[in-house]
């Protein structure tokens, strides 16, 4: 098992190692210089000599390694480097604003989990039912609208019409935490409309596996109580697929709420990173997708390790 968590351990440090590395690259690739975009206003050519000392002042005039070296020795120090934008500290605008990131995504997939994970195991106990069929229609119905456009409508019907919670916007949880939730609620409702629709497909497609095993079969002929075979013979065995589908999704949502964020104007990580690509800001892009690729790779590893916690045949390998 040591040997397992050691393996898996140090494959993740080399992916954010790669990840690193990709990034640096794939931004030195990019057309367009960062100094001519932020001295540029209104359309305007900025002067020549002014776009090189900007260059000189920024590090854009050294070696392309150079640059990579020191971008390397600043990772090693937890630097992430100072905005072009603002001169502000990366990582300290980083850690202002992903937590709130993580806080929407971590309500969604509690929502998500809540819903999704009984749905499913409700409908594989019961196949071919009226259940099974309402909650396949609503998983397909949930999977087919874009998440924004389901933040559109929630504003619309429950925000402006019915008049039941704010439209958007964001409240510190130490200022006011009834309302710092309230205004939570909605973009993590939006979120896990579609997610829910994802755990209980791969719920009810991983209990109806399990259901037909041998070993369910011999826990029923021994008489046991059908809520303890449930609970611990199937579904305590369907958790690790579903572990992994809700890892890969939580992963995909650091990165992929930027539509959240935008219609319901939470200042998350999303936003941030955006703003870094319109104004050419390459410390910022550089450091937020670092950052959301690091903690992608992390949480991989951390249901990787869970899977081996749920299936004690993984511990052997």
């Amino acid at each position: 098992m040591l040997t397992y968590i050691i393996r898996r351990s140090v494959t993740a440090i080399l992916l954010a190692l790669a990840v690193a590395s990709i990034v640096f690259i794939a931004l030195y690739l990019v057309p367009g210089d960062p100094a001519t975009v932020l001295l540029s206003t209104g359309g305007v050519e900025p002067p020549a000599s002014a776009v090189e000392a900007l260059r000189i002042e920024l590090g854009l005039d050294r070696p392309v390694w150079l640059q990579y070296f020191a971008f390397l020795s600043d990772l090693v120090h937890a630097d992430l480097g100072q905005s072009f934008s603002n001169g502000s500290s990366v990582l300290s605008t980083i850690m202002i604003r992903l937590p709130r990131t993580l806080e929407l995504i971590a309500a969604a997939t509690t929502i998500s989990l809540l819903i999704g994970v009984p749905a499913g195991l409700c409908a594989a106990l019961n196949p071919g039912s009226r259940i099974d069929r309402g909650f396949s229609f609503a998983a397909s119905a949930g999977m087919a609208f874009p998440v924004f456009v389901v933040g559109t409508a929630m504003i619309f019907i429950l925000a402006q019409t019915l008049r039941l919670v704010p439209a958007g916007g964001f409240v510190p949880f130490h200022e006011n935490p009834g309302q710092h939730l309230l205004l939570l609620l909605m973009p993590a409702l939006a979120i896990s409309i579609g997610f829910s629709a994802t755990v209980f497909r791969m719920s009810r497609a991983t209990v109806s596996s399990v259901l037909h095993q041998d070993w369910v079969r011999t826990a029923r002929a021994k008489g046991l109580h059908e809520r303890r075979v449930v609970v611990w013979h199937i579904l305590r065995n369907a958790l690790g697929p579903i572990a992994t589908v809700v890892g890969l999704e939580m992963g995909s949502l650091l990165g992929g709420s930027v539509l959240v964020e935008f219609v319901f104007n939470w200042p998350g990580l999303s936003g941030y990173l955006v703003t870094a690509i319109e104004n050419r800001d390459y410390p910022s892009i550089r450091g937020t997708v670092l950052v959301v690729a690091t903690l992608f790779i992390f949480i991989n590893l951390a249901v990787d390790l869970l899977y081996m916690i749920l299936d004690p045949r993984v511990r052997n390998q």
